[in-house]
């Protein structure tokens, strides 16, 4: 294969080189289970679990971390609103991201990593970095430690920042600090304002990580100290994966070798997120469309690229895949299994290796959908198009037949699907011969029953074809 990756620390689109021919190692930044799911916080996952997929179908064997976030100011303050321990906000919205990851088929990861169970490796990094110079206790007796980001000069690389232009961290007092942009490794345990149970002994005193650490540590311990991929949010380059690199190098570990962000879903122009109480919560969202078309929704648009969520887009993208669907439902099933020899389509091919195309890919799904219609029409073998279709959505995740899913995932009413087909059919071959009789009003009144029906009819050189009236989903 050439994958080729845009990397966002070089600006530039770089060959996919692994570290160690035949592997593949990525860190995706997971959440902070602080309230349930959105569909911006499931487009990531689908996006990079995309890339898994991607990299497995091209031989590679994949390690495959993604960490969760499970205590931070914001489960804290949601523990002490709803007068909970904060263990318990964290377990519960856990579970919940589960159960929508499950729902869109995204694979569990190799391995699933939490802060709270990483400590002594965490305080293990910190303290290479004050024994290294690049990081020291504050001063104030708060107990919490910096990481001094005047002493590495490089800090900024990935963003192309530099330190006097960049605002002041945010993540605690800075009393304490060299320097206001100096980021918070350990926060010392506020006694009189958190729980007993969110601190852990340290030579600093008692606290816990700050968030920034938790990643280095965990990539570190999964997949060494240099790894090939590691991704997340756009809007995590800048603090999160600016001090991840800083800290990660400058206690002695080259870390990743490609940086792949994935950028935003939006409404109304802005980023979706619980503070803006704009989000779209899985469950709500299940209850319009199923799992599978939600996800052929966000795979459909590249990763890179913001996307505007609407209701109306996202049941476009639904008809557009119901589709897919209808034609592989009229195949014969037993001829359409998947082997592990499936050549996939070149152009698919092309489209994926060019740092992961999938609109492009999925372009080429619907044409060989389109082909095998006119093959259906015409009486042909449509098996081969079926065959190479199901590949191609097994790669993204969307092959109807994965029992991954389920009974609410799966084939949307196929074989309404099928029956309705077949009765479209005979409408238009009575059109067909209308045609051959020359009675054009005969003709044009079928073609006006069709149509009242929400279909629409297209003659071509092999015989009229039919799709539902509704395109702006794709093209099928």
């Amino acid at each position: 294969m050439t994958l080729r990756l845009h990397d966002t620390a070089t600006r530039d689109v770089r060959e996919f080189v692994p570290l160690e021919q035949g592997k593949a190692g990525i860190y995706v930044c997971g959440l902070t289970v602080q309230s349930e799911p959105h569909v911006g916080h499931v487009r990531s996952a689908v996006n990079f679990d995309v890339l898994r997929r991607w990299l497995t179908a091209s031989g590679y064997a994949v390690t495959f971390i993604r960490n969760v976030t499970d205590i931070d100011d914001k489960i804290l303050a949601k523990g002490e609103a709803q007068g909970r321990p904060w263990f318990e906000i964290a377990y519960l919205m856990g579970r919940e991201l589960d159960k929508a990851l499950d729902a869109i088929n995204v694979l569990p990861p190799t391995y699933e990593p939490a802060a709270t169970g990483h400590v002594p490796e965490i305080l293990e990094l910190i303290g290479r970095l004050v024994e290294r110079g690049h990081a020291y206790p504050a001063q104030d007796g708060s107990g919490d430690v910096y990481f001094d980001v005047r002493s590495w000069p490089a800090y900024g690389e990935l963003t192309r920042q530099k330190v006097d232009d960049m605002e002041p961290a945010e993540d605690a007092d800075p009393r304490g600090k060299r320097d206001p942009r100096d980021f918070a490794l350990w926060k010392g345990w506020k006694k009189a304002l958190e729980p007993e149970t969110a601190a852990w002994p340290s030579p600093y005193g008692p606290g816990r990580p700050g968030w920034h650490i938790e990643c280095s540590a965990m990539a570190a311990k999964y997949l060494g100290p240099a790894f090939d991929i590691h991704g997340g949010g756009v809007d995590l380059r800048f603090p999160h994966h600016e001090n991840e690199l800083a800290q990660s190098r400058a206690a002695g570990q080259p870390f990743a070798s490609y940086w792949l962000h994935n950028a935003w879903i939006t409404t109304a122009g802005e980023k979706m997120s619980k503070s803006l109480g704009n989000s779209m919560l899985i469950p709500s969202v299940l209850e319009r469309v199923r799992g599978i078309e939600l996800r052929y929704y966000m795979v459909s648009a590249h990763y890179r690229s913001h996307v505007e969520f609407s209701f109306e887009a996202l049941d476009d993208a639904a008809v557009a895949f119901r589709r897919i669907e209808s034609f592989l439902a009229r195949v014969s099933a037993p001829s359409v299994e998947l082997v592990e020899t499936t050549a996939l389509p070149r152009p698919f091919v092309d489209a994926m290796d060019d740092d992961l195309g999938t609109p492009a890919a999925i372009a080429v799904i619907h044409d060989h959908v389109r082909e095998g219609n006119r093959l259906l029409a015409s009486g042909g073998d449509a098996c081969a198009a079926a065959v190479a279709i199901r590949a191609m959505l097994d790669v993204l995740g969307l092959d109807p037949a994965d029992p991954a899913w389920g009974a609410t995932g799966g084939p949307h009413d196929a074989r309404l699907d099928a029956a309705v087909d077949a009765l479209v059919t005979v409408l238009l071959e009575e059109r067909s011969a209308a045609r051959a009789a020359q009675d054009w009003a005969r003709a044009d009144a079928i073609r006006d029953r069709i149509a009242a029906a929400g279909i629409a009819v297209e003659d071509t050189p092999q015989g009229p074809t039919w799709t539902l009236a509704e395109t702006s989903g794709g093209e099928g």
